[in-house]
């Protein structure tokens, strides 16, 4: 499909949104992550009615067995399904990754668009304590929240929604502060209009390509990020399933050399759900980029 075949629908020049999903859906990469990362969230999401073992459940015939047609992907050392407990290690995980990318996304909003609109010295505030939070190494200052917030799902959120917001606050602010010079906003501003409704009515319509993008990439990141924190033993700790905590339980020599199948599945699971969401992500920058309409 040319591109004046997608912006030209019944005789009519396509509106931004619709030109944005035929771009997206032109994208080669963007489709090969729907079709990896949609049936993975069905299976996550509904493994419950079709798969008979919970993921706690202890099977004391089948300690360390391999796959077979009564354990897909083979048990642990206790017995435990791995298939069960793949399934709702990604729920765990996707779970983790969704809402702290959607708190994060809140934060870095607000402060870049009260940076943006609310005056000089909001601005230098605002952008003084971004530049705070990002001259903080990252890897030292995750560790140090993680020791201080403890394990378990929340403290998880918590930590990686705090070491996530600063990158799209500078993004919004970047992108407000020409937004602000636009006559309509000047217009706005004259009659009396408030930052909340300078922030609602017109910054947040003018930055949902910028806060989609950064949604999609960033659950990709948060979702290594749990990983890497379970894998540690800060994040989420066991019974509780996740990649990183199957991935931890399982990396001793004896685990590694004889029972693959206890950290392959995991491991795999894991690398395609980040790729795919990374290459969704990447579909949807290009889409809702106007100059892709050029190319």
């Amino acid at each position: 499909m040319t591109v004046v075949s997608m912006q030209t629908i019944a005789g009519k020049p396509a509106g931004p949104m619709r030109r944005a999903l035929g771009r997206f859906f032109s994208n080669r990469a963007a489709l090969v992550g729907l079709v990896i990362f949609v049936p993975m969230l069905l299976a996550v999401v509904t493994y419950p009615l079709w798969w008979p073992y919970g993921p706690n459940a202890i099977d004391l015939t089948a300690l360390n067995k391999g796959p077979s047609a009564k354990h897909w992907f083979g048990s642990d050392g206790v017995g435990r399904d791995v298939l069960a407990r793949l399934l709702q290690g990604g729920r765990t995980s996707l779970m983790v990754a969704v809402v702290s990318v959607a708190i994060s996304t809140v934060i870095g909003f607000v402060v870049g668009a009260f940076a943006a609109f609310g005056g000089r010295f909001v601005d230098g505030i605002s952008m003084r304590l971004v530049d705070l939070a990002m001259t903080l190494p990252p890897v030292i200052f995750l560790l140090v929240l993680a020791s201080i917030a403890g394990t378990g799902i929340a403290p998880t959120i918590l930590v990686i929604a705090l070491l996530s917001w600063p990158v799209l606050s500078r993004m919004v602010r970047a992108r407000l502060l020409e937004l602000r010079e636009r006559d309509f906003v000047v217009a706005a501003r004259g009659m009396g209009a408030g930052v909340g409704h300078l922030l609602f009515r017109h910054g947040l319509p003018n930055s949902i390509d910028i806060i989609v993008v950064y949604a999609t990439l960033q659950i990709a990141n948060a979702v290594l990020l749990e990983a890497g924190l379970s894998f540690l033993g800060l994040g989420i700790a066991p019974p509780e399933a996740s990649w990183g905590n199957m991935l931890n339980s399982a990396r001793s020599a004896a685990v590694l050399e004889h029972f693959p199948w206890q950290w392959m599945f995991p491991g795999a699971a894991l690398v395609l759900t980040v790729l795919a969401i990374n290459f969704i992500g990447d579909g949807l920058r290009d889409a809702f980029d106007p100059r892709s309409d050029l190319n």
